[in-house]
């Protein structure tokens, strides 16, 4: 209860923006990283015994399984968030998150303790999905919480800004374990695929100093003064399940492109087309740069032009985009698939720069961390999970159609979810 008994104590934007940025850069950090190596690496060291496509099938499910955790991520850490204050919840998930990460860089291969390699692994990416499920909500809140009223579009990108940043990290050391120990040397699978999970534990350090350095959100502050509520999420479903919903489905689009460019396309570009893996990943070092560029754009254009008005645009450019995807990266030339894969992460971040002040603002103060975590995660498990999981058999079964298919669905529902939420530029909180 001590973190929210000073809320006279104020802390400069700049730091508060910083503070949201850092645990958002090393949540995607994590994320990219683990996504990237179970497209590269983990159907080679976890699953040898099966055949490719299920190697894959069984590396992506792995990824999916931290979308299933997250949504309790998001009750548990929402519950906290909501009554303790915003600041110590952030810090626990930091914690929690990337410690877990380490630990992925430090599970042995199946080759070495056979099929408790994959079951630790597995345990291991619920345990991050845990943590994560309660870090961006927490971020976002931070930001807006803190921001004045004409700027929180503007302050709330720093939460999403993280995503161009952790894939861009993420490629680059990646890209500097390629060029130190070689694409096709052995010792890649055998430990240099380790070297960014274990740095993790740097950006985590770092983010913990900025965190602990941040005052609690004045409007939490405000709220807890008046009494907190003894069960924010059952509140929440009481009062906004539909929000909940429309909320979840507005980001379901932008996340099934996001992270099936990650997942599953870097995958499939590696080994079905045949695309060399140092290209793969300079050319996701220029789509996050492009989603970090995209999403400060339509943050910034959100506090002039309106949240859902600004979603909603970039969403309607991934309709056709869908389409043209595959089709492109078939083509196995490289400047097609930089074209690509920029083009992908370009629409998902111009879609994702506005949520960190529109799904707040959604919400009422007294369960806004609960509500707006369970619905980005909801989003995830549904949005982040599915896509890359069922991509392959997809593929398999009907061809690059079906995934143009497939994503466009997702966009037309996010489309429609973002038209039915009301327009929170300037409200209050």
């Amino acid at each position: 209860m001590t973190t929210v008994t000073r809320p006279a104590q104020r802390t400069s934007m700049k730091r508060v923006a910083l503070a949201s940025f850092v645990g958002s850069a090393i949540e995607y950090y994590d994320f990219y990283i683990y996504g990237t190596a179970a497209a590269l690496v983990f159907p080679k060291v976890f699953f040898p015994h099966l055949n490719p496509t299920m190697a894959i099938v069984a590396s992506m499910a792995t990824l999916a399984a931290a979308f299933v955790s997250r949504p309790a991520g998001a009750a548990f850490f929402g519950h906290f968030g909501d009554r303790l204050g915003r600041k110590a919840t952030l810090t626990a998930t930091l914690i929690i998150m990337g410690l877990s990460t380490v630990a992925v860089g430090l599970v042995p291969g199946a080759a070495v303790i056979g099929v408790a390699a994959p079951v630790l692994l597995l345990a291991l990416r619920l345990l991050q999905g845990f943590a994560v499920g309660g870090e961006w909500a927490g971020a976002a809140l931070l930001a807006t919480e803190h921001a004045p009223a004409e700027s929180r579009g503007r302050y709330g990108m720093y939460p999403s800004l993280g995503c161009g940043s952790g894939l861009t990290i993420s490629s680059l050391v990646f890209l500097v374990v390629n060029a130190t120990i070689g694409e096709s040397s052995r010792a890649f699978l055998d430990w240099a695929w380790r070297v960014p999970f274990l740095f993790s534990i740097v950006l985590v350090a770092i983010a913990l100093y900025v965190r602990l350095n941040v005052a609690e959100s004045p409007v939490f502050a405000r709220e807890h003064a008046r009494g907190a509520i003894g069960m924010p999420l059952l509140a929440l479903l009481s009062e906004q399940r539909r929000e909940v919903v429309l909320a979840a489905g507005s980001m379901i689009g932008f996340m099934a492109f996001g992270y099936t460019a990650n997942a599953y396309l870097t995958g499939y570009a590696h080994s079905l087309v045949g695309l060399s893996r140092d290209l793969i990943l300079v050319v996701n070092v220029a789509g996050g740069l492009t989603a970090i560029a995209m999403c400060a754009l339509s943050a910034i254009a959100c506090d002039r032009y309106g949240r859902r008005r600004v979603v909603m645009i970039a969403l309607a450019a991934g309709l056709p985009w869908a389409f043209v995807l595959i089709p492109m990266i078939d083509t196995a030339a490289a400047g097609w698939y930089l074209v690509a894969i920029v083009g992908t992460y370009a629409i998902a971040g111009a879609a994702y720069g506005p949520i960190g002040a529109f799904i707040p603002e959604i919400f009422a103060t007294r369960y806004r961390y609960s509500g707006t975590g369970l619905a980005l995660n909801l989003a995830g498990l549904f949005g982040g999970a599915l896509p890359p999981l069922i991509a392959a058999p997809l593929m398999a079964a009907r061809g690059a159609t079906a995934i143009g298919a497939m994503l466009a669905a997702y966009v037309a529902v996010s489309l429609v979810c973002t038209y039915l939420l009301p327009e929170t530029l300037r409200g209050a909180l």
